[in-house]
């Protein structure tokens, strides 16, 4: 089964097996936003293994192993 490139590519896998994203919605439209809205779009977000089955995460993030 492919890997899907586009999503793989938003994500990142910390050294202890952690996935972070970005939150979505943040790409523009953003000045009429309030502040604490904007500042809450910059941090990322943990992706917990619990919410994905491990076919689910080959699918999406590939293969994930230490290495």
């Amino acid at each position: 089964m492919k890997t899907n490139k586009s999503f793989s590519k938003r994500l990142k896998i910390t050294r202890k097996g952690k996935i972070i994203a970005r939150s979505p919605g943040q790409n523009h439209f953003n000045a009429k936003e309030k502040r604490s809205t904007q500042m809450g779009q910059n941090r990322s977000q943990n992706i917990s293994r619990l919410t994905m089955t491990p076919k689910v995460m080959q699918r999406y993030i590939g293969k994930i192993g230490k290495k």
